[in-house]
């Protein structure tokens, strides 16, 4: 197959599954939320966020990550000239966490779908930037091709990891005013 119809399926694929990570994880979120509710809400909510959670992972999430992994291994098939520079090995890296990520998520769809709550809405909060985090150094390894100065950019990881926890404490607390 052509490069270039390559990179746009692989591209695609990424934007899907990123997608349906962000959402999963909400989903996660309302699904915890609905179980401090009263019945019948309580058992309504339940039952439509397991729906909600069982038609996006299985049917979007789940496949885009095969894809995105497939179409991606066919760059580097046809590109293996890739595997010799560093900021490569430094983005598969992060591809790697990216599936641990999904795995976690698939630990939690597992819990929830089963009745089990063991992480708050706000630990799912929290939880929910991890992907956020590994998109953008991906997406910055991608565009500079470069390592870029690991000091800077480990200053630059942490700055906007400790700006999205400040986002996550004030959204709380305004939420919580509301209440």
């Amino acid at each position: 197959m052509d490069y270039l119809y390559l990179k746009a399926l692989h591209i695609i694929f990424i934007v899907t599954w990123f997608a349906g990570l962000f959402y999963i994880v909400r989903l996660f979120i309302y699904h915890t939320e609905a179980y401090q509710k009263e019945d019948p809400e309580k058992s309504i909510l339940v039952k439509q966020f397991a729906l909600m959670s069982k038609r996006l992972w299985l049917g979007i999430t789940w496949p885009s990550a095969i894809l995105t992994l497939i179409f991606g291994g066919s760059l580097l098939w046809s590109q293996p000239s890739w595997l010799q520079m560093p900021f490569m090995h430094i983005k598969l890296t992060f591809v790697f966490l990216l599936y641990l990520y999904h795995f976690s998520c698939q630990h939690i769809y597992k819990q929830l779908q089963n009745g089990v709550v063991k992480y708050s809405s706000s630990q799912l909060r929290i939880w929910n930037e991890v992907a956020t985090i590994i998109l953008v150094a991906v997406v910055f390894l991608i565009v500079v091709k470069s390592n870029i100065d690991w000091v800077w950019g480990v200053v630059g990881m942490a700055l906007f990891a400790l700006l999205l926890m400040l986002a996550i404490k004030i959204y709380k607390k305004i939420r919580t005013k509301k209440e």
